[in-house]
This record gives C-alpha cells, sequence and structure tokens, in this order.
C-alpha cells in the first residue's frame, strides 16, 4: 500500500479539492456563522450541486461534496449572491479563523475577529493550513483546537499566545492585532521547508521572551447537546448535516442564524430545543466521542468504508473512538482511546494514539472487530 499523500493545502470555494465523488467546495463562515437566508440557501444548495450533506468540519468550515467539475463556477456565483464568498482568493486562504461560538453580537471576542478579518491583507505569506483562534469568551473554549496564533482571555486580560508556547504576550484590545500581525512575521522569517507549524518552529527556534509570560485562563468545560443562553446547540454525527433535515430544523426552531463549532456542534441561534432525530441531541451519546472521515469510496486514500464501522462500534467503546481512511486521520488530529485505521481493505488498531501511530495489532476485518473487546 501506497502511503496517503499529505495535502499541502485544504479545499476552499475558489480552490476546492478533487475527491472520490466529486469536488468538495468549502464555505468559510464569518464569525462562525451564517444567517438564516444564507444557511437555507446552502442547504439548498447542497441539493442541487452537492450530494445532498453538508459537511461540519474540524475547522469550524461547511463543506459541500459531490460537486461537478462543470457546475463550480455556477455554484460559485450562487455562494457570492449569498455572501459566502470572499471575491479575492487570496484573502480566502489566509480567513482560516477559529472563533469561540459563544460570543454576543459587538462584544470583544466580535470587535478582534472583524479587525482581523479586516487586516487579513497585512499578513505575511503563511502556510496554507496556518490558522488563528479567538478566543476572548469568559473561558477558554478553543484551547484543544488546532491553531497557530492564539488571542486568548487570560487573568490579566487579553493573552496574545504562539501555539505551542505555555505563555504568551498581555496586549490591550487597541494593540492586539498588531501584535498578532507581528508575531505571523516572525513565524514567516523563521519557518522552514520541514517547519510549516508555529508550534515545530517555537521548538526549533526559541520564540523572544517579549512574546512570553502572560498566563491564558482556565479552559471551559466542553459544550454540549441542549438549550444555552443563545439558542440550542445539536449535534452531528460524523459532521454530516442532511441538508433537508437542517433546513427544516431551521425552519421548525425559529432559529435566527446558525453558528458552527469545530466540535461537530452547530447553535441554531435563537432557536428552540426541538427533537430531531438527523441530529444528536444527547449529550451521552457515543456518536459525540466517535469521529470518523467518509472512507472508501468517496476518499480516493480511504482504504476501507468507516462510517458504518464507526456506527456499529460507537457503543462498544467506552471512550472515543476514531475509525479512519487511511494513516493521515483527517476527522481527528489528536489522540483516541480507541483508532482504527485502514489498510488494504483491513483495520490497524492503535489504543490510546492518533492514526500515523504503531498499530496493536493489524489486518482486522469488520466482522471480527464487531467481536473484539476494545476497551
Amino acid at each position: 500500500m501506497s502511503a496517503p499523500i499529505v495535502q499541502g493545502w485544504c479545499p476552499g470555494a475558489h480552490r476546492p479539492m478533487m475527491s472520490g465523488d466529486g469536488l468538495v467546495v468549502r464555505v468559510r463562515p464569518r464569525l462562525a456563522r451564517l444567517n438564516a437566508a444564507q444557511a437555507l440557501g446552502l442547504c439548498e444548495l447542497a441539493e442541487r450541486f452537492g450530494n445532498g450533506t453538508i459537511d461540519l468540519t474540524n475547522r469550524a468550515n461547511l463543506q459541500l461534496r459531490g460537486v461537478k467539475d462543470a457546475d463550480h463556477q455556477t455554484l460559485l456565483a450562487e455562494l457570492s449572491t449569498l455572501d459566502l464568498l470572499d471575491a479575492e482568493p487570496g484573502i480566502e486562504v489566509r480567513r482560516n479563523i477559529l472563533v469561540s461560538p459563544l460570543y454576543e453580537t459587538g462584544d470583544l471576542t466580535a470587535r478582534l475577529t472583524q479587525s482581523l478579518i479586516h487586516r487579513l491583507a497585512e499578513l505575511p505569506a503563511l502556510p496554507a493550513k496556518f490558522g488563528f483562534a479567538i478566543d476572548t469568551g469568559p473561558a477558554r473554549l478553543l484551547a484543544a483546537d488546532s491553531a497557530d496564533i492564539r488571542v486568548e482571555t487570560g487573568p490579566d486580560g487579553l493573552t496574545l499566545r504562539a501555539d505551542g508556547c505555555e505563555t504568551g504576550r498581555a496586549v490591550s484590545e487597541a494593540e492586539a492585532i498588531d501584535q498578532l500581525i507581528a508575531l505571523a512575521e516572525w513565524f514567516a522569517e523563521n519557518q522552514t521547508p520541514d517547519n510549516r507549524r508555529m508550534a515545530r518552529v517555537v521548538e526549533a527556534q526559541s520564540l523572544p521572551q517579549d512574546w512570553q509570560g502572560s498566563l491564558p485562563g482556565a479552559a471551559g468545560a466542553s459544550l454540549q447537546p441542549g438549550s444555552c443562553a443563545l439558542g440550542a446547540l445539536y449535534g452531528a454525527a460524523f459532521g454530516q448535516l442532511p441538508a433537508r433535515r437542517l433546513f427544516s430544523l431551521i425552519e421548525d426552531t425559529g432559529a435566527s442564524a446558525l453558528r458552527v463549532t469545530p466540535w461537530r456542534l452547530f447553535l441554531l441561534e435563537g432557536g428552540a430545543a426541538i427533537p430531531a432525530l438527523a441530529f444528536v441531541t444527547d449529550s451521552t451519546d457515543p456518536l459525540m466521542t466517535t469521529d470518523a472521515c467518509p472512507g472508501a469510496p468517496f476518499c480516493p486514500q480511504a482504504q476501507v468504508e468507516t462510517r458504518a464501522v464507526a456506527h456499529a462500534l460507537a457503543s462498544r467503546v467506552d471512550g472515543s473512538l476514531h475509525v479512519s481512511g487511511c494513516s493521515k486521520g483527517c476527522a481527528r488530529m489528536g489522540l483516541a482511546d480507541v483508532t482504527l485505521v485502514g489498510r488494504d481493505g483491513r483495520f490497524d488498531l492503535v489504543k490510546q494514539g492518533r492514526a500515523g501511530d504503531e498499530p496493536c495489532q493489524s489486518g482486522l476485518t469488520p466482522e471480527t472487530l464487531m467481536t473484539m473487546d476494545l476497551t
């Protein structure tokens, strides 16, 4: 089996990625939010141009799958009409920003994110997967999510922190984005072809002390499905949002907007918490701790079908489960209690590890997995 190809970039709207079922076209919601009209419109586009499902990614983006190459330009025009498309492809690539989803309109998180969006053109040339996190709510919610530069709430105010460092630099709101750009420039000057993420660079090249010393605040509790102050949270098994079901749920709950998260959860702003068979509404549902990529035949690098196996095993694993079609592990970058990795039509088993780690057992069939004790 050949090693999987690691792409140095992620799909976008202007630059989609070809997969086994057609183009993957990614939409990056500004401030992690689509108003109701945009969300309903995207559901219609998923039905019209894609496979009828919207993917919610672990970067809090939305993507349509199965788009025909001949339909791509027409789809871009429709996304532009919904104001879901950056006119400049270069800005789209740079707008790789995670936002703590429980912000209030016009609060610190919203102001900092808008300021960063307005100044993206000032950033130096950065790797395509380089990202930012604006995590300035009462407690940090994005600490475990991938980001190279973080603006966080600390005990004494705002902290600007390079990923890979335990402490950061104390900043005011007025100077936060200036200093973020300066830190990005330091990274750009020190990156190498082998070190293209901040944590790798600060490990190889010590970050100047001016950028360290300020502690970030405590991490907050994980969000769960159910009612919250802003509306209702719903889970999406494997990050899949059936477009027709989502359209109906938005209308039935009376939601004014949809907010996305990197945790297979979405928030219906102003919406009621109602039964929704297509989505996860119970925080104890094992699907909330199960990750699975699209698998074969939807991804050309996948060696196995994944999601049927994940569904069948979710309730039998005590802890987190990751079923990956290949050793790249796209669906879950972090550790899982149990990881199954496709190889030549069978599965390798990794415990307390990642998809690329050394397996403790190999050559397992789906039938064998159903009879094993995976704990």
